[in-house]
């Protein structure tokens, strides 16, 4: 399955903030979105999730236009995964996760078992099964984002759209989430992820959608697009992009910023 942007214009309004986008993601595999702030990746992404409207062109899933979907069918085949956030209730942790199972649930419908079975499977299926009957508000930022990760999953979608997945985590839990995200991927979803950080394409193996300062896209595998030239033109600054030895003897990819 295909989740495709053919000659997007999206913005606020009247107001443009890019035009002229065509970029895709299959199933199983990471697309990583890169680009400076203010450039417009947010707004892509709520173009994507149809909290605004495209100003031309369309967005595709499985050859049906997202706009003509039902918001519940649109909710099975599309999961949003946000920057973590603290809620203002100490909501369980599985009960946050059984949240996901809104979709397939009739109003005023009760969590049943098969939804809170599905619930304990996301958990587990990313290793933080122990976490379930803990508070939310009370685990670390790269727990929540996990739990975050979890109730995505437990909507059973196709795609997922992970906004910064890993902003504000420490080094270690980058790694973690990054890891997971590899995993699911392997599984058969399709990822889209917002990140500030190059690397991390290189670390998933990534195709990389780059947007520019001026607008324009740059699409492709993540060696191509990721370059010392193009990484100058984006961000403003020197980039050394160079291999290291990895772990089995292969070579990584990795950029060094210059500070002179």
């Amino acid at each position: 399955m295909k989740l495709e942007i053919k000659n997007a214009a999206c913005g606020y309004g009247k107001k443009n903030v890019l035009k002229d986008i065509s970029v895709f993601v299959n199933s199983g595999e990471i697309l990583c979105l890169l680009g400076p702030n203010g450039v417009g990746k947010t707004t892509l992404f709520k173009t994507i999730l149809g909290f605004l409207s495209l100003q031309h062109g369309l967005i595709t899933l499985g050859g049906t236009d997202l706009s003509t979907m039902p918001a519940r069918q649109f909710a099975r085949k599309l999961g949003y995964v946000p920057q973590a956030h603290t809620p203002p209730f100490p909501f369980k942790v599985l009960d946050v996760v059984v949240m996901g199972r809104t979709a397939h649930m009739g109003a005023f419908a009760t969590p049943s078992k098969n939804d809170i079975e599905i619930a304990l499977s996301s958990l587990e299926r990313l290793e933080i099964g122990f976490l379930k009957d803990r508070a939310y508000t009370e685990i670390s930022g790269g727990e929540r984002q996990m739990v975050l990760i979890a109730r995505a999953l437990t909507q059973t979608p196709d795609f997922l759209v992970m906004d910064e997945p890993t902003s504000s985590l420490d080094y270690g839990n980058q790694i973690r989430v990054l890891r997971q995200v590899c995993r699911l991927a392997k599984d058969g979803l399709g990822i889209i992820m917002t990140s500030h950080f190059p690397d991390h394409a290189f670390l998933c193996t990534s195709r990389v959608a780059l947007i520019k300062r001026d607008g324009n896209l740059v699409c492709g595998n993540a060696h191509d697009v990721i370059t010392e030239e193009n990484l100058k033109e984006t961000y403003g600054i020197n980039v050394k992009v160079t291999e290291i030895e990895g772990p089995n003897g292969e070579a990584i990819q990795t950029c060094v910023p210059l500070m002179n």
